[in-house]
C-alpha cells in the first residue's frame, strides 16, 4: 500500500480506508507492506498500528529498494503517485485510486491496472485540497469496492 501523494491531500485515499483494507487482507492470510517516503511515516504508522503481518516501510527504503519490494508484491493499492508508476514499470498488479486527478492524464502504464475513479461532477478538480471540503471523490471509493477488484 502506498498512502502518500506528494501533490496533496486531495489525492490521498483516507488512511482509515487503507487500514480497513489492510485488516481485511491480513485476515485473509496476506502480509501488508506500507511504502512511501519520510513524509509518509506517520501515515504508515496509522495504518499498521497494532496489526500483525503489517510493516511500515515508509522512509526506511531507498528508491532502488522500493523497486525491488514492489516487484515482489502480488498487487498494490495506491494513490496517483510516483510509486504507482514504479509499480507499473515493474509489472505489479495495481489498484489505482484517483480523486482530484484524472486517470486520463496520469494513468499507470500497465495492462494489469484497475482504475478506481468515480468521475463525480466535482472531479477532477486538480486541487491540492478539496475546494468543497468533502473529499467525496475518494471517500465514496470504499474499501469494499477496492477489495472486490482485488479478488
Amino acid at each position: 500500500m502506498m498512502p502518500g501523494a506528494e501533490y496533496g491531500p486531495a489525492k490521498q485515499w483516507p488512511l482509515a480506508y487503507f487500514r480497513e483494507l489492510a485488516q481485511t487482507l491480513i485476515s485473509q492470510g496476506h502480509t501488508v507492506w506500507i511504502l512511501g517516503g519520510p513524509k509518509d511515516v506517520e501515515a504508515g504508522e496509522t495504518i499498521v498500528e497494532g496489526l500483525e503481518h503489517a510493516r511500515n516501510l515508509c522512509g526506511k527504503t531507498r528508491l532502488a529498494d522500493a523497486v525491488d519490494l514492489l516487484a515482489a508484491c502480488e498487487q498494490v493499492v495506491t494513490n496517483d503517485s510516483g510509486l504507482m508508476h514504479v509499480a507499473a514499470a515493474v509489472g505489479t498488479r495495481i489498484q489505482a485510486l484517483y480523486g482530484s486527478s484524472s486517470p486520463a492524464y496520469t494513468p499507470p502504464l500497465s495492462d494489469d491496472a484497475h482504475i478506481h475513479y468515480l468521475a463525480l461532477s466535482c472531479s477532477p478538480c486538480f486541487q491540492r485540497t478539496c475546494p468543497l471540503g468533502h473529499h467525496d471523490c475518494l471517500r465514496q471509493l470504499t474499501p469494499s469496492l477496492v477489495l472486490r477488484a482485488m479478488q
